[in-house]
């Protein structure tokens, strides 16, 4: 995928955006419509924000420990590495959202949860417009980022960006469908 670095971060600040006003229109509602479930197995609203609370809090640091120390913006065009656009690519929310499993750690599953998720969620979407923006001036292909399953695994800037918004649409998707279906 190549695309200008300015058009791929005004398309995930969109979408970001998209995803505080779903989170802030959350607050509203009921703490016990917030942790239904459709089954045992299944999600509810405040584990779906749980779960991407857990991998923001992983990505964010990390993003901004390596926009610190990266090169100023050089190239106007972004072009994908094979790996990261993979990951990016099967985190987009199908018409009929595909289960993954998910790692132990990230899992939410039958947590106590409560409304105090929503504003940690609404916290981490406001620090991702800020990397966001402040992404403008850093070259999105030649600055790596970690990822949460291996240290090892390297992205380019602009996949990780990528990965972790096309990651909060799935769930912020599951989360609007339990809201629909409860």
């Amino acid at each position: 995928m190549k695309i200008s670095s300015s058009q791929l971060i005004s398309e995930l600040q969109n979408s970001t955006k998209a995803n505080l006003q779903f989170a802030q229109n959350l607050l509203h509602k009921s703490e016990d419509d917030l942790n239904k479930r459709l089954s045992e197995k299944s999600w509810s609203v405040l584990e779906c924000l749980e779960h991407l609370n857990r991998y923001g809090s992983f990505y964010i640091p990390e993003i901004n420990k390596r926009m610190l120390s990266s090169k100023r913006a050089s190239n106007p065009t972004f072009s994908s590495g094979i790996l990261g656009n993979y990951f990016a690519e099967s985190m987009l929310p199908n018409k009929k959202l595909n289960a993954m499993k998910t790692f132990k750690s990230m899992n939410p599953i039958h947590s106590e949860l409560n409304i105090q998720v929503i504003h940690e969620f609404i916290q981490q979407q406001s620090q991702l417009l800020d990397l966001l923006e402040k992404s403008k001036n850093i070259d999105l292909n030649t600055t790596k980022t970690s990822i949460s399953i291996s240290k090892l695994i390297k992205l380019k800037l602009g996949d990780t960006f990528r990965f972790i918004i096309n990651h909060n649409l799935r769930h912020i998707r599951q989360a609007g469908k339990i809201l629909n279906q409860s």
